[in-house]
């Protein structure tokens, strides 16, 4: 009988194929993938789907046509549309709908199920000019389906249907490609198969969770305080809710709580009394992230945490010269087979509504685990029902627990699928707010700049926070012309190093009662540890000026209350995103004797959340994804060969994106060490560990910054991804990298973030 093959190999130095014995067979390959999507599919009950798709994903691989192209013959074979017609035919029911989409698109990405274009699953499913493959049938029997295998499409409810199928068949493509990039390489290449094994679980780490907490609990009886007391009870709590229930959780605590390590305890615990495979920590942006992951891998050490976000591009080639954990880390990025992954919000959402193989391949990663949202306030409001949406299938069908960690919970509840319930943590988060009062924030109403300018020099030590980077430098400049003694800036145009080494001075001059005013953007609220006694914040949202509160009188150690002032900023080009907010702020302060006259009481925020939630709920889906997928359930097509679900997945996925994914890591040479780096990169070749070490180096710029930048030659290209700035003197000690105006290119939204 004549023998089919899948994958061929070649000789690594001549680049000639090897002979056929060396060759891999298609069914030996057909039957590791089925065998492997089955293992990750059962995971939710849909194994037995997982193993139909990894038989037949392949079984176009079965004409002479495409065993000629293995010999070299170059004819493009389209193997896949064979295979999503042969399970089309094979199973005339709406799961065929389903296992079509997925065999379809497993090396090109999710068609569209919309008609009219040839590239879409209609127009596939009907193609006819298709290299016979029927001797597949001589070694592959595709299993029949059983009443228990209908059981296994997900909970459906009516308003929720078509999101909950198109989530479906998401997560068994994950299953499915995920196996066959995994045999694929095995085959291909042994040494990475092997690499990707496997060291740790979550059960494996708790000793070392167990040791962190113990050395927390200590250091806070060292140092006695209402606040660490307060602290401690906070860990304790969350460990002790960890047995509950998996399902939705709130974690509502105010800033300077501990809620970093807490919520990693109560994840840590929920996962190993629940038998969950991974906790993923998902962090809005990435200027905290590494300083989180950094705080992960101390506690449980570097080869447990998997760390992935845009910031890091990986070096291209030269993969062998790489330590055998920087490997691993790299391979493990691709599908997140690690008991601890720190992840981006950008990163992980978008990869719930991604319709390529290598962002959906690590999806079914996401079951069984416990996934906890840092900051919850900042998930994105123009997508916000969608996201949501898709939390509430990992909890209701997948076996998560998601726990939407912060101090200014968001009411979210009204906007989730019918039915859902949502647990909070913390038995009094109200009576737990007054313990870490600290702080009394006035209205202040309009300031001009020399208003605010003149007011601050009579104060010692305060932090201003104003909404733009223009705003932040002429604001500092006028402060500098009259009081330059402990002035200090903050922007993200410094690089992490730069900000790092400014906020050590500020702690330092904190610390010995020395006069110190900052001036920075809203990048000093997210998660950076300082204690001043006033702050002055312009008009923002509601959260930004609780994050902006949790930098005042941090530990309590005021004999009164730190102050906090809300102003009306003088005009700088505020973005419309900020002025939206900007907007029910002044309404909750408009509406102050409500809550007893507290801003930053619980229901002030829940009042402030509705109003930002509640005043067009199509401004939470402004890309219309829910109704675009809800439009593609079309029930009257579902008769043997019409397309039922006629989702529009690459559509989606090229539409759903966080932010302005427009942005470069440019590599500045800010001191001594980022240029013996930079220098030791160009003489050889560019390692992980240097990509590590040039993290804190970066600065991310706009594409058409990047590109002024390149033309007047201040940009030098080493390999595919990585830039450095070349010209040292567009770099500024007080404020970073140089603004676009500065290299002709007067366009205002460089100065606005």
């Amino acid at each position: 009988m004549k023998t089919y093959y899948a994958h061929t190999k070649e000789d690594s130095i001549t680049h000639k194929l090897l002979p056929k014995e060396e060759w891999q067979p298609l069914i030996d390959h057909l039957i590791e993938v089925a065998d492997l999507a089955e293992k990750y599919a059962k995971k939710f009950g849909a194994g037995r789907l997982g193993r139909i798709l990894g038989l037949s994903h392949d079984i176009g691989k079965y004409s002479d046509a495409f065993q000629k192209r293995l010999e070299g013959s170059g004819e493009k074979v389209d193997h896949a549309t064979a295979g999503a017609q042969q399970v089309f035919k094979t199973y005339p029911s709406k799961l065929a709908n389903i296992l079509a989409y997925i065999v379809a698109g497993h090396h090109g990405g999710l068609p569209d199920g919309n008609k009219g274009d040839p590239r879409n699953l209609p127009e596939r499913l009907h193609k006819s000019d298709l290299p016979g493959y029927g001797d597949y049938l001589s070694e592959v029997t595709l299993p029949e389906l059983r009443p228990e295998d209908l059981a296994a499409l997900p909970r459906l409810q009516k308003d929720t249907e078509a999101f909950s199928l198109q989530f479906f068949i998401r997560m068994l493509y994950s299953c499915l490609v995920d196996a066959d990039y995994s045999d694929t390489e095995a085959f291909m290449n042994p040494a990475h198969a092997e690499l990707r094994k496997q060291d740790y679980s979550i059960k494996d780490l708790l000793p070392k969770m167990k040791a962190k907490e113990a050395e927390l609990k200590k250091k806070g009886e060292d140092n006695p305080s209402q606040i660490n007391q307060t602290r401690s009870d906070i860990l304790n709590q969350c460990i002790a809710k960890a047995a509950s229930k998996p399902g939705f959780y709130t974690l509502t605590v105010p800033t300077g709580g501990g809620k970093t390590f807490s919520s990693l305890a109560f994840g840590f615990y929920h996962a190993d009394q629940h038998n969950k495979d991974r906790l993923i920590y998902v962090i809005p942006y990435t200027s905290i992230i590494e300083q989180n992951a950094q705080i992960f891998r101390e506690t449980l050490g570097d080869e447990a945490v998997l760390e992935h976000h845009s910031n890091f591009e990986y070096p291209e080639g030269n993969f062998d010269e790489w330590q055998d954990e920087e490997k691993k880390h790299r391979l493990a990025t691709e599908n997140w087979d690690k008991p601890v992954i720190v992840t981006t919000a950008v990163q992980f959402f978008e990869s719930l509504f991604a319709s390529k193989g290598s962002r959906c391949r690590k999806l079914h990663r996401l079951t069984n685990s416990v996934i906890i949202l840092d900051e919850a306030q900042l998930m994105p409001i123009d997508k916000l029902k969608p996201c949501l949406y898709a939390l509430s299938e990992l909890v209701q069908n997948y076996g998560a627990t998601v726990v939407f960690c912060t101090a200014t919970q968001p009411s979210i509840h009204h906007l989730m699928p019918a039915g859902t319930h949502i647990e909070e943590i913390m038995p009094a988060p109200e009576e737990l707010q007054k313990l870490f009062k600290r702080v009394q924030i006035k209205s202040r109403g309009s300031m001009t700049d020399d208003t605010l300018a003149h007011e601050i020099k009579q104060v010692n030590q305060a932090l201003i926070i104003v909404n733009t980077r223009k705003h932040a430098r002429l604001l500092y400049d006028k402060l500098a012309e009259t009081a330059p003694e402990g002035l200090y800036h903050l922007s993200a145009r410094m690089c992490p190093k730069h900000r790092k080494k400014v906020l050590d001075q500020v702690r330092e001059c904190l610390c010995q009662k020395k006069v110190c005013r900052v001036v920075s953007t809203q990048l000093i609220e997210a998660g950076v540890d300082v204690d001043f006694p006033r702050v002055y914040r312009a008009v923002a949202g509601l959260d930004s000026i609780a994050q902006a509160a949790g930098r005042c009188n941090r530990e309590g150690k005021l004999r009164d209350m730190g102050q906090v002032m809300v102003f009306e900023p003088e005009s700088h080009g505020m973005p419309k995103c900020f002025e939206m907010v900007s907007g029910h702020t002044r309404g909750i302060i408009r509406r102050l004797p409500e809550f007893g006259g507290d801003l930053l009481s619980l229901e002030a925020i829940r009042a402030y959340f509705l109003d930002c939630f509640g005043v067009n709920e199509d401004q939470l889906d402004t890309l219309q994804i829910l109704s675009r997928i809800k439009k593609s359930m079309d029930k009257a097509s579902c008769r043997p060969g019409q397309v039922w679900l006629q989702i529009p997945f690459s559509e989606i996925a090229t539409d759903f994106y966080l932010i302005d994914s427009s942005t470069k890591s440019l590599v500045v040479p800010y001191d001594e060490d980022a240029i013996r780096i930079m220098d030791r990169v160009r003489r050889s070749f560019f390692t992980l560990q240097d990509a590590r070490l040039l993290q804190p180096y970066t600065v991310q710029v706009y594409a058409f910054e990047l590109q002024a930048m390149q033309r007047e030659n201040m940009i030098e290209q080493i390999g595919e991804h990585l830039l450095f700035l070349r010209d040292e003197s567009f770099y500024s000690d007080l404020f970073g990298l140089r603004d676009a105006r500065e290299v002709k290119v007067p366009d205002s939204r460089l100065l606005l973030f």
